[in-house]
C-alpha cells in the first residue's frame, strides 16, 4: 500500500497540527494496530473491518521517518483468516476507545480462503506527509 496524499483521518490531521503548533499533547496510545478492511473508509468514516476466523489487528512497527516518509519495518501476519477480499488497511491506536489515524487502499486487493494467511511484508506499507 502506498497511501495517497491526505489519507490521514480528520482526527489525525488535527493532532498533527496541534503537535506542530505546540498546542497539546497528541501522541497516540501505543502500540499502533493495523486493521484490514473489506471496504475502504474516508477522512470521517472507518472502513468495514474484517471479522471472523482468528482475525485480530496486528501491531505496527515502523522505522524512524526520513525525508517525510516511513514504512512498516516488520512483516504483518494474519493467520486463520476468514474467506474474504481485503481492499485496504487502517491504522488505529490502542486507547480504551481506539482512534483511527490512517487509512488507505491496497495497491491490489487480496482474496483469501478460510484458514489462509495474509502477510504484508516489511516496507509494503508506506506512510508519508505531503
Amino acid at each position: 500500500m502506498s497511501p495517497i496524499p491526505d489519507n490521514l483521518s480528520n482526527t489525525a490531521e488535527n493532532r498533527c497540527l496541534d503537535f506542530i503548533l505546540g498546542l497539546a499533547a497528541t501522541a497516540p496510545t501505543t502500540p499502533l494496530k493495523v486493521a484490514l478492511v473489506t471496504a475502504n473508509g474516508s477522512d470521517t468514516a472507518a472502513g468495514t473491518e474484517v471479522v471472523g476466523g482468528s482475525y485480530a489487528r496486528q501491531n505496527l512497527t515502523v522505522a524512524a521517518a526520513a525525508s517525510g516518509a516511513t514504512s512498516n519495518s516488520a512483516d504483518l501476519v494474519w493467520t486463520n483468516m476468514p474467506a474474504v477480499t481485503v481492499v485496504g488497511v487502517e491504522v488505529w491506536d490502542s486507547a480504551g476507545t481506539p482512534v483511527r489515524l490512517w487509512y488507505g487502499p491496497l495497491t491490489a486487493s487480496r482474496t483469501v480462503a478460510a484458514g489462509d494467511e495474509l502477510r504484508l511484508t516489511a516496507t509494503s506499507l508506506s506512510f508519508s506527509l505531503s
